[in-house]
């Protein structure tokens, strides 16, 4: 049986990474150019955003892994006998892809009797956990590892991720908003909802308002998704606005008619550094066994 590795940004806690046994490879943190901290080992993801708020002069950073931090944990598994399957955050938004495929080149030499696939998500934080479980799914559904990749394809190809922010003011810190356009936005009340497809990240609206703003992405969720949800597995994400999560995941499953079984997720800091606090998301992708079934959702 082959072993499944992600990077962070999948965004699975360490009791989802131990229910679907798959290892997570963390993002790296800076806040000062100089000390490298990795997320939910050397910061909580909480924590780091807490940060955030209390000090608005800060400018962190977010990295990602680097080929050595994959080369140990390809490592162990190789010894032991083990092909791997590796996800990435999309190669558009992060260099992670790069380091996890430049890692399994330097070891094909050593393992040359072992298989190591690494799989572009084509997505970020609770879309590309989706896929995770899908993958994780497949592999105790007894799937080889070429049928898996296969299959994960059109998985991924049917995978949304719809983000509404709380502020600009995070997207300014980033260097992604201008001052300007981050000042007015606030006068204005402006909260962009924002979509992530064929692994980039585009801005769908921009309205004014956090309450308008998440009935849009209700009314979006349930034109989607309505009379399909029996093949789709569902999530819901947020960075700092539980209360509004589970308002919005009630909502969503008595418009819906349908149990949404996934707990609450919390954003990490791959996707969550730009977004901020208060940003909520949902994301939706079609169940590996229902891949070829019915219309695709979009």
């Amino acid at each position: 049986m082959y072993k499944i590795i992600s990077d962070g940004g999948c965004d699975f806690s360490k009791a989802e990474a131990k229910q679907f046994n798959v290892e997570v490879v963390p993002f790296y943190i800076t806040f000062d150019g100089e000390t490298f901290m990795k997320e939910g080992v050397d910061i909580t993801t909480d924590d780091y955003f807490a940060r955030l708020i209390a000090d608005k002069t800060l400018h962190p950073k977010t990295s990602q892994p680097n080929p050595q931090d994959y080369i140990d944990a390809y490592t162990p598994h190789l010894d032991a006998g083990h092909d791997i399957l590796s996800l990435t955050i999309s190669s558009k938004l992060s260099g992670s892809f790069a380091s996890a495929t430049l890692a399994a080149n330097m070891l094909k030499e050593d393992y040359p009797e072992r298989t190591i696939t690494v799989l572009d998500s084509q997505n970020v934080c609770i879309g590309q956990g989706l896929i995770l479980q899908e993958i994780s799914k497949m592999r105790d559904a007894g799937y080889s590892l070429e049928k898996t990749v296969e299959t994960a394809q059109k998985v991924l190809e049917s995978t949304r991720v719809y983000v509404t922010l709380d502020t600009l003011e995070y997207l300014k810190r980033g260097g992604r908003v201008g001052p300007t356009t981050a000042f007015v936005g606030g006068i204005l009340g402006l909260r962009p909802i924002l979509q992530v497809e064929n692994g980039q990240v585009s801005q769908l609206d921009n309205v004014r308002g956090k309450a308008r703003a998440i009935k849009l992405m209700q009314e979006a969720m349930v034109e989607a998704l309505s009379g399909e949800t029996q093949n789709l597995n569902i999530s819901i994400g947020h960075i700092l606005s539980q209360a509004e999560a589970e308002t919005f995941k009630a909502g969503a499953e008595a418009s819906l008619n349908t149990k949404i079984a996934n707990p609450i997720t919390k954003v990490g800091v791959a996707i969550g550094t730009h977004a901020g606090p208060g940003a909520l998301a949902f994301a939706y992708c079609r169940k590996f066994d229902a891949v070829g079934e019915a219309r695709k959702v979009a």
